[in-house]
C-alpha cells in the first residue's frame, strides 16, 4: 500500500506542482520549527554565525555541482536518451552516478584538507576560537553533498518518470535529520551535534528515493564510462551551468564574509531571512519549475515549440497567480511571522525587528526570484546552458558591487538610511547595515530576471506576452485587496483582543486572521475579476 502511494504518477504540470508545493510545504514548515529551534536554543549569536558559516561551504558544493550542475544538465539528456533507446538512458544514468560520486569524494576530501584556509576566506571576522570551531563543523559535513548527490540523480530519474510524491518527500526527510539533531545530538555533543544532524538528514534524503528509482527500473551498475557520447553530452551542458551556478554561491559567500566583520549575529539574520522568503519561493516558484521541466523537455525533444510556449505560458501565469498575493501579505505580516516563527528563548526584539526588515525586503523580489526557476529550467530544457551563465554573471557581479555600496551607505546618516529606517521602523536601531545584503539581492535578482525573460523571448519569438500581462494586471490588482486585508485584520484584531493574555504577543491569532480574511478577499476578488488561473487549477488539482 505505501509503495503504491509513494509510486504515484502525476499527470499534469499543475497536480504535479500542487503535490510538490504540498509536501515542500511540509518541508518548509519543518525548515521554519528547525529555525525556531536553532533561535530559541543559540540565539542571533556567536554559536550560530559559526553553524552557518560553516555550512556554507558543504551548501556551497551541493548548490554548484548537484542541484544547479548535474541535475539540470542530466534530465534533459536522460530524457532523449531514453526516448531514443531505454538501455542507453539506464546506462547513462549509472555512468552520471558513478561519476559524480567519485568527483564528490574527490572533492571532499581537497575541502577537508583545506578547510582552515577556506574559513578564513568566508569569514574573516572571526577570531581563533570562532574559526576552529567552524573548520570541524565544515569538515564533518562535507559528508553530506556526498550523500546528496548520489540522490540527486535518483531525483532525476524519478521527475522524468513523474513521480514527484517521493521526491518531494525527501527533503521533509532531510529536515527532520537536522531537527533530530538539534533536539538530541547537540545535548550530547554540542554545537557540533548540528553537524551530524545534517549528516543524518542527508542519509535519510538518499534512502527514501531508493526503492522508487528501482520500481522505475533502475538498476545499479558500478563503472565509469568516459567515453559515452551521453556522459559526454552531459558534461559539456554542465561546465557553463556549473560557473553560472557558481555566482549564487558566491553572493552567498561574499554576504557571510562581509556580515562577519559586522555586529555578531548579522551571519544569522540574515540566513534566518532568507529561509523565510525561501519558503513561499519554495512552494511556488520550485514547484512549478520542477514539475514542469520534464515537460519542457518532452516538448522539446519533440519538437513541439508552440507546446513549450503554450506549457510556458500557463506555468506563469500560475506563479504569479500564487506569487503575487503572496508577497503583499508577507510584506504587511512580516513582524508577526519572524515574531511567531523565531520569536523565542534568546532571539530577541532587536534581532525580530532586524530579520522582519531583511524579510520585508525580500518580499518585493519575490516573484522575480520565482520566476528565475522558471526561466532557467525554459532554456536547460532546450540544451542551453550558457545564457543562464551569462545572466548568473552578471547579477553576481552586481549583487556583490551593491553588497558593498549599500552596506557603506546604511553606515551613516543620508537619505537611503534614513527612508530605509522610517518605511523599516527601524529608527532607534543604531547599526542596520544587515539590511544591506537583501536589498543588494532585491536589485541584482529583478535585472537577472528580466535578462532571461528578455534572452528567451529573442529565441523563442513569442512567449504569448500578452497574455501573461493581462493576467499579471488582474492578479496585481486582486492583490492590493490582500494588503488591506491584511492590514486591517491585524489592527482590528489588535483592538478588540487582548493579545498578550491569549498567545505570545498575539502573533499566531493576528495571522491566522490575516490569513483566512486575506486569502477569502483575494479569491472573491479574482473571481469577479473572471481570472483563468482560477478555473485551472481547480480543473488540474482538485477534479484529479
Amino acid at each position: 500500500m505505501i509503495r503504491r502511494i509513494l509510486n504515484l504518477q502525476s499527470r499534469t504540470i499543475t497536480f504535479s506542482a500542487a503535490l510538490i508545493a504540498f509536501s515542500v510545504g511540509v518541508s518548509a514548515l519543518l525548515g521554519l520549527l528547525r529555525d525556531r529551534l536553532l533561535a530559541g536554543e543559540f540565539g542571533a549569536g556567536e554559536e550560530l554565525d559559526i553553524y552557518f558559516a560553516a555550512f556554507r561551504i558543504p551548501d556551497m558544493v551541493y548548490g554548484i555541482l548537484i542541484t544547479g550542475g548535474i541535475v539540470a544538465a542530466f534530465l534533459p539528456v536522460f530524457a532523449e536518451t531514453l526516448e531514443r533507446k531505454k538501455e542507453e538512458g539506464w546506462r547513462l544514468a549509472n555512468n552520471t552516478l558513478n561519476f559524480l560520486l567519485l568527483l564528490l569524494l574527490c572533492l571532499s576530501v581537497i575541502l577537508f584538507s583545506f578547510a582552515p584556509l577556506i574559513v578564513k576566506l568566508i569569514a574573516p571576522g572571526f577570531g581563533p576560537e570562532q574559526a576552529e570551531k567552524t573548520v570541524l563543523l565544515t569538515r564533518i559535513m562535507m559528508i553530506s553533498p556526498v550523500l546528496l548527490g548520489v540522490s540527486s540523480v535518483l531525483s532525476g530519474m524519478l521527475q522524468y518518470f513523474d513521480r514527484f510524491l517521493v521526491y518531494s518527500l525527501a527533503p521533509i526527510m532531510y529536515n527532520l535529520g537536522i531537527i533530530f539533531g538539534i533536539l538530541f545530538f547537540v545535548d550530547m555533543f554540542g554545537l557540533v551535534g548540528l553537524a551530524y544532524g545534517v549528516v543524518l538528514g542527508s542519509l535519510m534524503h538518499l534512502l527514501i528515493q531508493v526503492p522508487i528509482a528501482f520500481s522505475c527500473g533502475y538498476s545499479y551498475r558500478p563503472f565509469i564510462d568516459l567515453e559515452q557520447k551521453d556522459l559526454r553530452k552531459v558534461i559539456r551542458l554542465v561546465v557553463p551551468r556549473i560557473i553560472g551556478q557558481s555566482s549564487t554561491q558566491i553572493n552567498l559567500i561574499v554576504i557571510t564574509a562581509i556580515a562577519s566583520t559586522l555586529t555578531a549575529g548579522s551571519v544569522a539574520i540574515f540566513n534566518f531571512a532568507d529561509h523565510l522568503q525561501a519558503f513561499p519561493v519554495r512552494i511556488v516558484g520550485v514547484a512549478f519549475a520542477v514539475a514542469a521541466f520534464p515537460a519542457f523537455s518532452r516538448a522539446i525533444a519533440m519538437q513541439k515549440k508552440e507546446k513549450f510556449v503554450e506549457q510556458f505560458s500557463a506555468v506563469v501565469r500560475q506563479v504569479l497567480f500564487f506569487i503575487i498575493p503572496l508577497s503583499v501579505f508577507i510584506f504587511f505580516m512580516r513582524a508577526e511571522i519572524v515574531r511567531l516563527v523565531l520569536g523565542t528563548g534568546e532571539f530577541g526584539w532587536q534581532d525580530t525587528r532586524l530579520t522582519a526588515a531583511s524579510l520585508g525586503i525580500f518580499a518585493f523580489g519575490l516573484f522575480a526570484t520565482s520566476l528565475i526557476h522558471i526561466l532557467v529550467r525554459a532554456f536547460f530544457s532546450m540544451q542551453d546552458t550558457k545564457t543562464p551563465l551569462f545572466a548568473s554573471l552578471f547579477s553576481m557581479g552586481l549583487n556583490i558591487v551593491l553588497s558593498f555600496l549599500f552596506v557603506w551607505l546604511l553606515g551613516f546618516e543620508n537619505i537611503l538610511r534614513d527612508f530605509a529606517a522610517s518605511v523599516l521602523k527601524l529608527q532607534s536601531i543604531a547599526d542596520i547595515a544587515v539590511i544591506a545584503f537583501p536589498m543588494a539581492l532585491f536589485v541584482s535578482g529583478i535585472v537577472h530576471f528580466s535578462l532571461l525573460l528578455y534572452f528567451l523571448k529573442r529565441k523563442m519569438g513569442s512567449l504569448r506576452g500578452r497574455e501573461i500581462m493581462n493576467s499579471f494586471f488582474a492578479t496585481l490588482v486582486a492583490s492590493l485587496f490582500v494588503g488591506i486585508a491584511a492590514f486591517t485584520s491585524r489592527y482590528t484584531v489588535d483592538y478588540f483582543f487582548e493579545l498578550e493574555e491569549i498567545f505570545a504577543q498575539g502573533q499566531l491569532l493576528q495571522l491566522c486572521v490575516a490569513s483566512v480574511v486575506s486569502f477569502c478577499v483575494y479569491l472573491i476578488v479574482a473571481r469577479l475579476m473572471r481570472s483563468p488561473e482560477i478555473s485551472a487549477i481547480y480543473q488540474s488539482v482538485f477534479k484529479r
